[in-house]
């Protein structure tokens, strides 16, 4: 089983059956305005090198892979990572610079994060984007594609799953919006909102899963 924990803003981490966990843009908490992750990672993954995804400290341990800004495909462990390279911005990179779409794949699913990137992707990208097992996409807007660019950005990956990512809660001191401009445009899917910031991946199916915030 692959448990998927949603440690606020952008910070996910993935965590095989043998205990293996994969950390994704980590942040340090406190700059943010939000408790820091509390989880310490196999793999490293940072999809840009702004601060509050960029924490790689907080979650690092001894012998922990840290892959940054990554392009290409990398097998690391029992994880194949693919990353492509995206923009944070609808300007080719110009306003925000880049950012990189990574996909995992590890004991048969495919979970994609799309960092903080700035527009909906086409081409390699989303052909690699269909399809996979959960898909998890900013959907605050000002500094990333907003809610409805992220449904379409949904409406034509057709993943299997859908996570939110990126967006307002308490206490957070971005000028971003909450989930909810999201989920009124959801349609096809079922809204499921989680008493806690942790689930089995395999257990869902057509869902938008939204976890509590830790």
């Amino acid at each position: 089983m692959v448990t998927i924990t949603w440690h606020g803003h952008a910070c996910v981490s993935i965590t095989l059956s043998n205990g293996y966990t994969v950390v994704i843009d980590p942040h340090d908490g406190g700059s943010l305005g939000l408790k820091p992750p509390s989880v310490k990672g196999d793999l490293i993954l940072v999809t840009h090198t702004h601060f509050d995804h960029n924490a790689v400290e907080v979650v690092r341990k001894d012998k922990s892979r840290v892959l940054m800004e990554f392009a290409g495909e990398s097998r690391l462990d029992d994880v194949v990572v693919k990353g492509f390279m995206t923009y944070h911005d609808k300007a080719q990179g110009r306003r925000r610079g880049k950012n990189y779409v990574y996909v995992v794949r590890a004991e048969g699913v495919r979970v994609a994060h799309l960092g903080d990137i700035g527009h909906v992707p086409s081409g390699d990208v989303l052909a690699e984007l269909t399809g996979v097992d959960l898909l998890m996409l900013p959907v605050g807007g000002t500094f990333t594609i907003d809610a409805r660019e992220a449904w379409e950005t949904v409406e034509k990956a057709k993943p299997v799953n859908v996570m939110p990512i990126h967006y307002w809660v308490k206490g957070l001191n971005l000028p971003i919006a909450p989930v909810d401009e999201f989920l009124k445009l959801v349609r096809g899917y079922e809204v499921v909102r989680l008493p806690t910031n942790t689930f089995k991946l395999e257990e869902y199916k057509g869902k938008v899963v939204v976890p509590s915030p830790p």
